[in-house]
């Protein structure tokens, strides 16, 4: 059975390659039209690593909220009651700030991510273009 806890992490997720993947796009077009050529790999994967991170940043608050209800309770033992029970808690202790608890590691740690898989890939897919061509 899937619980409500499985959806947010899955929804964690999708939301941020739904963020990721346009901007990694959009900023390839952006800088193949700014230098008049194709980008290489190398800057491909610099354009992964910030769309990663932004899409990190920004989904940070899902995965604050997701993270809580995985642990179940709170500092004090006491027990969340769903999302929005969560959500309030979380504004409680600190406001809107509580929400981008983890939002430096967290980022720069999908830009690394970003920056080796888009890197990889667009490298494959340059050695295998060259192959196959």
């Amino acid at each position: 059975m899937t619980t409500f806890h499985d959806k947010l992490k899955d929804a964690s997720k999708k939301y941020s390659q739904f963020i990721q993947f346009p901007i990694y796009e959009g900023l390839k077009k952006r800088w193949s039209t700014w230098q008049g050529s194709e980008v290489s790999p190398l800057q491909s994967s610099l354009c992964g690593s910030f769309a990663g991170g932004f899409s990190a940043a920004v989904t940070t608050p899902l995965d604050v909220v997701k993270t809580r209800l995985m642990l179940g309770k709170d500092a004090e033992g006491v027990a969340y009651n769903g999302a929005m029970d969560a959500i309030k808690r979380i504004n409680a202790e600190g406001g809107a700030a509580r929400f981008f608890s983890g939002v430096g590691p967290r980022t720069m740690w999908i830009s690394i991510g970003g920056c080796v898989f888009f890197g990889a890939y667009e490298t494959a897919k340059s050695v295998l273009g060259s192959i196959l061509d």
